[in-house]
C-alpha cells in the first residue's frame, strides 16, 4: 500500500516530520505501508538486514530468545518509534508485533540515500533512535527495583508517556500494549504479582482500569511518587 503521509496519525511525531511537504512527498514514493496482525513478525533474527520502518499504529517488542527457548522483552516501539539496523549485516533481534498494528517500510538503501538527501532527517532519525533507546533502558530498568508495585507503577507510567502525543504529559487514557504475561516477563515477576498489583493501584486511586486492557489516569503525581519507589 502505498503511503499517505497527509493522513499519517504520526505525521508530527516521526522523524520524518522535518521535511517539508515536497520533501515528504518525495521520500513517500520510496516507501510503503505494512499491516502487522498480532504475533506476526516483522524483522527475523538473523535475518539480512535490508529494511528499516516506523510505527504509525500499534505497538512492537523487541525480543531476544535464550539457549532454552524462554523469549526476553528487550523494548518496546510506540507510534512513531524507528525500526532498522544500519551498521549490522544482519538483525539480532526479532521484531513482533503486540497488537494489529501498521508500519512505513523503506528498503535500507532507499533511507540511507534519503538521509543523504535531506540532513535533517538523518539528525531527526538519530534522535528518535536516542530517544527510543533512552525509554528501553527506564524499561528495562524497572526489572532492578526491589518493589514489585514500584515496578508495575513504572511500567504504567511509562505506557502512559509512549502514549501521549505530548512530551511534558502522559496520556490520560490508553490501552496497555503488553499482556499481563508479557509484563511479568518484562519485570521479571509473577502473573499474579501483577495483576495484585495493578489492582492495589486502582484501589489506591491512582488509576481505573476500563475493559480488557484500557487504563485511565486518576492521579498521575501519585503514581509518578509510587514509580519512583
Amino acid at each position: 500500500m502505498n503511503l499517505a503521509c497527509a493522513t499519517c496519525p504520526v505525521r508530527d511525531r516521526a522523524a520524518c516530520s522535518v521535511l517539508d511537504d515536497s520533501e515528504r512527498e518525495n521520500l513517500a514514493r520510496r516507501g510503503h505501508h505494512r499491516t502487522l496482525e498480532a504475533g506476526e513478525v516483522l524483522f527475523r533474527a538473523g535475518e539480512k538486514v535490508n529494511a528499516c520502518a516506523t510505527l504509525t499504529t500499534g505497538a512492537l517488542k523487541v525480543t531476544s530468545i535464550d539457549a532454552d527457548g524462554q523469549e526476553h522483552i528487550l523494548a518496546l516501539v510506540h507510534p512513531a518509534g524507528f525500526i532498522g539496523e544500519f551498521f549490522q549485516p544482519f538483525d539480532d533481534h526479532e521484531i513482533v508485533a503486540l497488537t494489529q498494528s501498521q508500519v512505513c517500510l523503506f528498503n535500507g538503501p532507499d533511507i540511507e540515500s534519503a538521509m543523504d538527501e535531506y540532513p535533517a532527517l538523518a539528525r531527526a532519525l538519530l534522535r528518535r533512535v536516542q530517544e527510543d533507546l533512552h525509554a528501553s533502558r527506564s524499561l528495562l530498568a524497572l526489572a532492578g527495583k526491589s518493589d514489585a508495585q514500584a515496578q508495575v507503577a513504572g511500567l504504567i507510567m511509562g505506557f502512559a508517556q509512549a502514549a501521549s502525543d505530548s512530551p511534558c504529559h502522559p496520556a490520560q487514557k490508553f490501552e496497555l500494549p503488553l499482556s499481563r504475561a508479557d509484563c511479568a516477563n518484562m519485570l521479571g515477576l509473577t502473573i499474579e504479582t501483577v495483576s495484585r498489583k495493578i489492582t492495589a493501584l486502582e484501589k489506591m486511586g491512582a488509576i481505573v482500569r476500563t475493559g480488557k486492557r484500557g487504563i485511565e489516569l486518576v492521579d498521575p503525581a501519585q503514581l509518578s511518587d509510587l514509580a519512583a519507589g
